[in-house]
């Protein structure tokens, strides 16, 4: 069992986690580390020894937005109409890209093993919406996924226009009023 840290120590690691959040989402994942210890206020080898590899702080940092979408996705479930709680979560989903580099590399990332409980939520959320006749029945979580990568591209060359890249293809997986 790992011994817990001291004080000091632990702030050092809070910080770091902190600034890591912020770093990572103004500059994506391959951010230097160099920025995340200057933001934090400490040495680089304080944030080395820490995190010993950039993976471990980035993984740190992925989990916690993993985390983060996971629970926007149970959220959108829970919603008392399915088209809106679908509708919802993507929404959600593209203005995160539009403003946290790291979540839009995240989300585009084609698989990690936290992403399991996500996709299980997200084929959730599709039956849901096919069951109310609210999506279209040609539509699948594979659709989802190149939905929310295309958009990330467009928050990426022109963040102000994620916002109409969504509603354009939201219109397009609404399914056809019936009657």
């Amino acid at each position: 069992m790992a011994r817990p840290l001291r004080r000091d120590a632990q702030r050092n690691r809070d910080a770091l986690l902190a600034a890591a959040r912020s770093v990572l989402a103004e500059r994506g994942i391959d951010a230097p580390l160099e920025a995340v210890a200057k933001r934090a206020g400490v040495a680089i080898g304080t944030l080395c020894r820490h995190f010993p590899e950039r993976g471990d702080l980035v993984d740190a940092i992925l989990d916690e937005k993993m985390a983060g979408w996971a629970e926007l996705a149970r959220q959108a479930l829970s919603a008392d109409d399915a088209w809106e709680g679908l509708a919802g979560f993507l929404e959600r989903t593209c203005e995160l890209q539009a403003h946290d580099r790291a979540f839009a590399e995240l989300a585009c990332l084609s698989h990690r093993r936290e992403q399991d409980e996500v996709n299980r939520l997200i084929v959730q959320l599709v039956e849901r919406a096919q069951a109310a006749g609210a999506l279209r029945a040609d539509v699948g979580p594979v659709d989802l996924a190149f939905f929310v990568m295309a958009n990330s591209r467009v928050a990426e060359a022109d963040p102000g226009q994620w916002r109409r890249h969504f509603t354009l293809m939201l219109d397009a997986l609404r399914a056809a009023p019936r009657g």
